[in-house]
């Protein structure tokens, strides 16, 4: 028996990406609708209801539209927009997030995708309140670097068909400066935080791939954890896992012990380094000293950042093995 798959706004970076990790797939049908009739209302609602999995790579405003053409009860919807994030009739697609959730996600018919920066801030922050190592009072920071894909189809055009204007070099843009970033709610839903984190997002002339940083001075903390308990926590919480891992104190001090030399630095923390995977990797940097530490989130934004974890939760909807097609 194979399944029947319709993704609707295959056209866009995230739709393109689902769909290649799926075509090759012999356990699913994915069907299309003809690029003439993507926006009749009457064709897209057959698609939808004809369905066993919709996937929705659409705007919210889009989203939320599609939600209201099905009308068949045996339909299972996952949606990587923002429009059903922290929408309590929906359960969140990071199967990873705590003891329960995987089963949670198998048994929904709704699931809405994480974004990509929130899955690397929750990845590291919500198992480090959950042991209690960090307050849910706590005031935090979170800023990081991702690749102008994150940006959609007009971030990639201009930074790949439009030449820079004379004289300007930008390496990479700050933005989110209004400080009301589409992934804050989900950040403290999902954490288990008072307050949303400060936020301070750049995106870099490069494709794909991010670094998710949350800085912490840990004397300001009540149980003032060290660096090791840090990771320990965080070891712990995705032990088992296959598709989220946590770095060594080995391959910590060894990134920490890089220098600059006649060739560049030998070891670096690369944005790059897990583009095409699902893969996240959480990293904790300390100062035990200075009692001050870096976490890390390393993933693909187009991987399990988007795509790649659309893929994920497809796969437990249908009782499909989780990594298939990763």
């Amino acid at each position: 028996m194979t399944h029947k798959v319709f993704i609707d706004g295959e056209a866009g970076t995230t739709g393109l990406q689902i769909r290649q990790r799926l075509e090759t797939r012999t356990d699913l049908t994915v069907v299309s609708i003809d690029p003439a009739l993507r926006k009749d209302s009457a064709a897209r609602a057959e698609l939808l209801n004809s369905v066993d999995v919709a996937i929705l790579c659409l705007p919210d405003e889009g989203a939320k539209e599609a939600v209201s053409l099905i009308t068949n009860p045996d339909v299972k919807v996952v949606d990587p927009s923002t429009a059903h994030r922290v929408d309590p009739n929906w359960v969140f697609g990071f199967p990873e997030w705590k003891p329960g959730h995987r089963e949670a996600i198998q048994a929904s018919k709704r699931v809405s995708n994480p974004g990509c920066w929130s899955t690397g801030f929750i990845a590291l922050m919500a198992p480090l309140v959950r042991a209690g190592l960090v307050p849910a009072e706590q005031p935090l920071s979170v800023h990081g670097v991702s690749g102008y894909s994150g940006g959609g189809r007009g971030l990639i055009e201009e930074f790949e068909l439009q030449p820079q204007p004379a004289g300007r070099q930008d390496a990479f843009r700050a933005y989110g400066l209004n400080l009301a970033h589409k992934h804050l709610p989900e950040m403290s839903a999902y954490t288990g935080l008072s307050h949303a984190p400060l936020f301070s997002p750049a995106v870099g002339r490069y494709a794909q791939g991010m670094l998710v940083e949350i800085p912490l001075q840990t004397w300001t903390l009540p149980a003032k954890p060290t660096s090791a308990q840090l990771r320990d926590a965080l070891a712990e919480a995705y032990a088992g896992e296959t598709f989220v891992g946590v770095a060594s104190a080995q391959a910590c001090a060894d990134l920490q012990k890089a220098r600059a030399g006649a060739g560049g630095y030998n070891e670096v923390l690369d944005p790059e380094a897990l583009n095409g995977t699902n893969r996240i990797e959480l990293y904790v940097f300390g100062n035990d000293d200075r009692q001050q530490v870096r976490l890390v989130a390393l993933l693909d934004n187009l991987g399990k950042g988007a795509s790649g974890a659309a893929v994920q939760n497809l796969n437990l909807m249908l009782g499909l093995p989780e990594g298939a097609g990763l």
